[in-house]
């Protein structure tokens, strides 16, 4: 397991470079714009060096059924498609179309789906029909992928929040005695470990600097649905209880279902591009880049830790659901007055009103 999770590790520093060399040769690289304001043409490849570090070492190390393989697969298919979104910028239907068609591979391949919601309401736990399960399915699938792509903005900042989740999971699994699963997760952190030092120029500055991609945003945001339906079905595994998953891509979740329904309300496309997003509004709080990294992870980090202690302290699922819907209240009223709020905490920490620093 260890030579696993170091094999992975080396594969996807050395990747990474050599990855990079070619993405600069085909113009696979994000160029800056209005929305875009890095330095340069960054090549996109993260996600391609993250899928062929975890591919290749899971086939060396690891013994693989049905499912591993058919996981594989579905990860392999949002690689093509992403690295294509990148490069031609492809329609964000054909992009809903592929999830679709990957979240009915998991449901009647693999036999995942969210059937079981657990005991949200009371002692009874609640499960569902077969066609609603299916329906609930690709909605969750869907939604992992677009909220972990929207979170995309800043440098490191998809590749923490995705630790927080692996990691999380990770620790769930090894306590209820899933070991090649926590082993799993801990691989793919391995993966992202490089990906992430050379996002934010470490060490070798910004010469070296590689983003995502689709390709990866899809891949992770499938990844961690894959193993929450895993962990948390009773077909599969009770190693953690549905609503525990919220608790994992919280940050995430409430991010994307803020700012889809902000969208909504001025008449927008709830999949158009902004600077809406909780990354956005910490900078124009006054929080550098680093800053909000920091803000942001430690902030996903301890709502995935009240996941957690609610596992280990058997706190009743009802408890736990209605605290995380008492959350998103919070920080969708937040979020929706978020301008006044911002102009506050300027002025706390001496700084100009937005509108007067513009001027």
């Amino acid at each position: 397991m260890s030579l696993a999770i170091l094999t992975t590790f080396l594969l996807s520093f050395v990747l990474l470079f050599v990855l990079r060399k070619v993405a600069k040769k085909i113009g696979l690289v994000d160029k800056p714009n209005e929305r875009k304001h890095h330095n340069g043409a960054v090549p996109l490849v993260g996600g391609v060096s993250i899928y062929l570090a975890v591919l290749t070492a899971s086939l060396i190390y690891t013994e693989k059924n049905p499912d591993d393989l058919l996981y594989l697969f579905c990860g392999a298919v949002l690689i093509v498609i992403g690295v294509l979104d990148d490069k031609f910028d492809i329609s964000f239907k054909v992009r809903l179309f592929v999830q679709a068609s990957i979240s009915l591979a998991m449901i009647f391949a693999a036999n995942l789906s969210l059937e079981s919601l657990g005991s949200i309401a009371g002692n009874v736990p609640v499960f569902l029909p077969d066609w609603v399960s299916y329906v609930v399915t690709i909605i969750a699938v869907i939604g992992a992928i677009n909220a972990f792509n929207m979170v995309d903005g800043i440098d490191g900042l998809l590749g923490g929040l995705a630790s927080v989740s692996f990691g999380a999971l990770a620790i769930m699994f090894w306590w209820g005695g899933q070991d090649v699963l926590a082993t799993n997760c801990v691989m793919l952190i391995a993966a992202l470990v490089p990906y992430i030092l050379l996002n934010l120029g470490i060490p070798l500055g910004q010469r070296f600097k590689i983003f995502m991609g689709d390709a990866g945003s899809m891949l992770i945001g499938f990844t961690v649905v894959w193993f929450l339906i895993r962990g948390s079905q009773p077909e599969h595994s009770t190693t953690i209880n549905p609503v525990t998953a919220l608790w994992f891509i919280a940050l995430p979740l409430m991010d994307m279902a803020t700012i889809m329904v902000r969208r909504v309300r001025k008449g927008q496309s709830p999949f158009q591009p902004d600077r809406e997003h909780l990354h956005h509004i910490c900078q124009r709080i006054g929080l550098s880049s680093r800053m909000t990294l920091v803000f942001i992870c430690a902030l996903a980090s301890i709502f995935a830790a009240i996941g957690v202690l609610g596992e280990l302290y058997a706190i009743s699922e009802t408890t736990m659901f209605i605290a995380f819907l008492v959350l998103f209240a919070v920080y969708f009223s937040a979020i929706s007055h978020i301008f006044r709020i911002t102009t506050k905490v300027r002025a706390l920490l001496g700084k100009l009103p937005l509108s007067e620093e513009a001027a």
